[in-house]
């Protein structure tokens, strides 16, 4: 009885915040009470749709926290396969928490594509509806989903062949809708060609595109691949700022096998990790606050560039006999961890590189004078005082 009642009162907790949803039919699918399914009565398409919402494991843990939103078409049967990856790449450090949003099909030809096919090789007055159910996500489903669990506004969209289409068609329609576009083999043949051409005249307008856009495609040859590489040709252009676009080609990889194919580097390549790559690293340090500062915005939380993340870029710079911007690099880290002795060890070591003994020495002493006992590397920290001690002392001979 006493679980019983536990049981009730955790549901009760979750569904009270669903007051939007308060209309709908409303179904826990997991013991764990982390994925629910939503039947939205839906005034802009006039009818029931039914949406899928997984939480993230930490999301009944820790209260305060938001997370970004993944909306992917064609239903609850691919949240599996996202889930899993991006679970994989948050265990590196490489991903956020998700909450994922699957959106059920009615009509998936009237829905997907933005014009009516009119081309003979596809089913002939279908299409069309693209407009109606992206206005759908914008007035009804995002608004909800907002209202109802914690999130923050970094949204992807993703879908494959049809949904890759519409995908695209949201950039263009709505560009700051979603701030990440994954297409997985789009169905770019759809009406002689016509999601390629809007996508090149969107291109040839936008100056700036703060988005991220993802495509691929498999063996898929004839009409579609000429399409597609139309499409790959645009998106590619130098001209978009901002645009961070990355893309897959797979022999032998069948359409309705691309999701699974490209579905890790979709991902890995969309969520910037909390270690700072050493290619996004400029000559100029304010690049590291640049990096946190978008990293932040995506993961939905505020993180400063962490010492240890940027140590190893200074690490990076050494080994690669970059002295000067190494020191600059760990000076950086030292103003922001001024308390850390891993941060001065680290810029003694950089001045030791460069040859400056007499500053290495410094920086060692005052690593020493903060550190205590516990430190597990005290041992290393006063051999290393003591070898440059000598080396110094021999220069003055």
């Amino acid at each position: 009885m006493r679980l019983i009642t536990a049981l009730c009162f955790i549901s009760f907790s979750i569904f009270s915040s669903l007051s939007a949803f308060a209309q709908s039919d409303v179904k826990q699918q997991t013991a764990d009470y982390s994925q629910f399914t939503h039947t939205i009565k839906s005034a802009v398409l006039n009818e029931e749709r039914t949406v899928v919402v997984q939480l993230p494991k930490s999301y009944q843990a820790e209260p305060k926290k938001v997370y970004p939103v993944l909306y992917r078409l064609d239903g609850a049967g691919n949240i599996p396969l996202a889930s899993a990856v991006i679970e994989r790449l948050q265990n590196d450090n490489r991903a956020p928490e998700v909450i994922i949003v699957a959106i059920e099909n009615t009509n998936r030809l009237r829905d997907m594509y933005p014009t009516v096919n009119k081309e003979p090789q596809g089913p002939v007055g279908e299409g069309g509806g693209a407009a109606k159910f992206l206005a759908f996500f914008e007035q009804e489903l995002i608004p909800l989903v907002n209202k109802n669990y914690r999130t923050h506004d970094y949204k992807v969209i993703a879908g494959a062949s049809a949904g890759g289409v519409f995908s695209l068609y949201a950039l263009q329609a709505k560009p700051e809708l979603f701030q990440a576009h994954i297409a997985y083999s789009p169905a770019v043949w759809w009406n002689y060609g016509a999601s390629v051409k809007s996508t090149k005249s969107f291109l040839a307008k936008s100056k700036e595109l703060n988005n991220y856009v993802y495509i691929n495609i498999g063996e898929e040859a004839g009409i579609m691949r000429e399409r597609y590489d139309e499409l790959l040709q645009s998106l590619q252009s130098p001209e978009v700022r901002g645009l961070r676009f990355f893309n897959d080609a797979f022999d032998g990889i069948s359409h309705g096998l691309t999701t699974a194919a490209g579905v890790f580097n979709a991902y890995y390549n969309l969520f910037l990790p909390k270690q700072m790559p050493i290619s996004a690293l400029t000559d100029d340090v304010a690049s590291i606050d640049a990096y946190y500062k978008t990293l932040s915005q995506q993961w939905g939380e505020q993180i400063a560039p962490p010492d240890r993340a940027v140590r190893s870029l200074g690490y990076n710079l050494t080994g690669s006999k970059q002295f000067t911007r190494a020191i600059e690099v760990f000076k950086y880290n030292l103003k922001n961890y001024p308390k850390s002795v891993d941060a001065l060890s680290a810029l003694s070591y950089g001045y030791e590189m460069q040859g400056d003994t007499r500053q290495a020495l410094e920086q060692m002493g005052s690593a020493l004078a903060i550190a205590d006992d516990s430190y597990p590397y005290i041992n290393y920290l006063q051999e290393t005082k003591i070898r440059l001690q000598r080396l110094l002392d021999g220069k003055a001979k």
